[in-house]
């Protein structure tokens, strides 16, 4: 059976699991351009007058990992 073959009966098994196929395109975390972009970001955040809240709130809404 071809690779073309395989996919295809497998989007068919999960539509009639009552899936449908979405695409989805994201920032590619691995070029340098998306590292100085995060840099840039995180250091004005820090540098806010409101650092100390923003902070507060994302450990609010955060959901700690067990151990």
């Amino acid at each position: 059976m071809s690779v073309r073959d395989r996919v295809a009966r497998h989007r068919a098994a999960m539509r009639e699991r009552g899936f449908r196929q979405i695409q989805m395109w994201i920032p590619d975390v691995r070029t340098e351009e998306f590292r100085q972009e995060a840099r840039r970001q995180s250091l004005a955040v820090a540098a806010s007058d409101c650092a100390g809240d923003d902070q507060d709130f994302i450990e609010q809404i955060s959901e700690e990992l067990p151990e």
